[in-house]
Parts: structure tokens; sequence; C-alpha cells
């Protein structure tokens, strides 16, 4: 009798602490059948596990994290935006669907003259669309009067303008590549060291006639300097002698993110070219609109030109 009550005592002490043991992952399991709980909206630590995390730090201050979305509070106009958000979540901007990375990263330009706020609409698995508001700092754009071009360039005659508006559409039509690489999401380098004698956005003004505003950066740098490129990607473009741009070479970082190289002396890769970050592609010119040797770093995503020297800054 004494023996049996006894093996029936230790019998329930384990279940009691078999019970007790269970108790935390039936409480998670529950958690996880309900409604999905919502993410407080602070900056991930460092030291983070979370898949969601960001890598490097957005341009436009501190990041604003919403149920895993990573985006910037607030960015200057003419900005590339690096997201990072649940890597099957769908995000739309402006009216156009973004492509998602296998590690959730999407990228989008501001414009030049863009107000804003901007509204970043991301769906997760799960959720309902959450809309994310950016908002827009705006910049200074001074007038740079530009001197002693070649008259043509400035108002070409009719044959002229046909050609350059058919160079300038094999262009366009390079652009609208779109796939998966992460080459943009690299902190990008300098292509070519020297000074900054165009800025990005600035309105030009050419021998007294008004044009668009400059849709990229301008370095000085003596003739036959080595141009490096800045990120990895995939030559869309390279020509040797369009009438505006004189040497051109466009390089895809992926995602619809893609820079532009002009004015080049010399071209030394091809279209199809997969380059690395620093691999010489060209060199600097004053080929093509130029009065003196410099080069010409545009970049663009999905169409909306955006300023190199912010993407620069990117990462810091």
């Amino acid at each position: 009798m004494n023996f049996s009550c006894r093996r029936a005592s230790s019998w329930c002490l384990i279940v009691i602490a078999t019970l007790a043991s269970l108790s935390p992952l039936s409480s998670a399991r529950s958690q996880a059948a309900g409604t999905p709980q919502k993410i407080a909206a602070t900056p991930a630590s460092p030291t983070s596990t979370d898949p969601t995390a960001p890598t490097k730090r957005m341009i436009g201050g501190d990041v604003a994290p919403v149920r895993g979305t990573v985006l910037p509070k607030s960015v200057q106009q003419g900005a590339l935006v690096i997201g990072r958000t649940h890597q099957a979540a769908t995000v739309e901007f402006g009216g156009r669907m973004l492509r998602v990375s296998p590690n959730g990263l999407f990228v989008f330009g501001v414009d030049r003259d863009e107000k804003g706020p901007l509204v970043v609409n991301i769906k997760q698995p799960g959720t309902t669309i959450l809309p994310h508001r950016i908002e827009v700092r705006p910049r200074d754009w001074p007038i740079e009067r530009v001197n002693g071009a070649p008259p043509k360039t400035v108002n070409p005659p009719p044959d002229i303008a046909q050609r350059i508006a058919r160079e300038q559409a094999l262009i366009v039509a390079s652009r609208k590549r779109d796939d998966a690489r992460e080459d943009f999401a690299q902190r990008f380098v300098w292509p070519v060291q020297g000074r900054i004698s165009g800025r990005f956005g600035n309105q030009r003004i050419y021998d007294g006639t008004p044009k668009s505003p400059h849709g990229g950066m301008d370095i000085a740098a003596p003739n036959g300097t080595a141009v490096k490129s800045p990120a990895g990607g995939i030559v869309i473009f390279a020509a040797k002698d369009l009438y505006l741009t004189g040497g051109t070479v466009l390089i895809d970082h992926g995602a619809g993110v893609s820079s532009n190289f002009l004015h080049l002396s010399r071209v030394d890769v091809k279209v199809g070219d997969r380059v690395e970050q620093g691999q010489i592609i060209a060199a600097v010119g004053a080929t093509g609109r130029a009065t003196g040797p410099h080069l010409h770093w545009g970049m663009h995503c999905n169409g909306v030109r955006v300023d190199p020297l912010l993407v620069l800054e990117l990462g810091k």
C-alpha cells in the first residue's frame, strides 16, 4: 500500500511538471493562431536578429519602422529612397508596383520638383494595405550659366534635332530593364575624383538660351582620366559618338536604378558586360555638348532622375 501511494505521488509530480512546461508553448500557439500583434514603431536594435532590420542607415534622418517596414521619415528632392519590408509584401508608389527583392528591399526616386508628402502603400501577408507617409524637404536650385558650347548643340538645326531625338529614344529604351539584382543597395563610390563643376537640378542657361535643369553631377578631371563604376551592374548602353553626350555608357544596378556617364573620350565596355564596383569602364573626355573635359554622372530610378551626390551619402 505504501509503495503504491509513493508511486502514485511520483506520477502526479511528473504530470504536473509536464503540464507546467507546456503552458508557455500552448500560449504562444494560441497567440500565433489569433489576430497578428502590432509591432511598436521603434527603431530596430543594432543587434536584432529580425530579418527585416535595416542593414544600413537610410537617407533622410531617423528611420521609422512600422510592422517590420523601414522607410525614412523625410527625404530631399532628388533622393534615391531604399526601403525594406517583408519579402512577400506588395509595395506601390506613384501608381507603380515596385519590385521587392528576396531580402525585402525596394527602391524609388524622388523627383527634383516633388513637393510631397509621399505615400508608399505596403501590404504584407495577413495585413491590409498600410500607407506610409514621407515628408519631402525642398532644396534651392541656383542658375548655372554655361558659355562657349558648340552653337549647333545649343540650338540644333532640324536634321540634327532628329538625330538627337533618335539617340535619346535609344537611351530611354535601354532604361526599361527592371530585374531582381540588388547592386543598387551597395554603398556607391565616386567614379572619378575631382571638383564638382555642375550640380544636379540647377537650371542651365547655355549662351543665354534657357535649357532644362541639369540631370546629373559634373566632375572636372583631366582628359583621359579613368572612369570607374560606382557600383556593380550590367552595361545596358555603350556608344562612342552621340551628338549631345558624346561617348556614353549606361549601367543598370537592378530594380530600375541606372547610372549614365557622358562626354567620354574612350569607352572600355560593351552592352551585356557585367561590371563590378571600381572597375574601369571608360575615360574622361569633352565630347558632345561640353566646354572642357569632365565627367557627367547622372542617375535614374524607373524614369525619375535622382542626384548622385545624395546617393553617395546613403548609408553614412
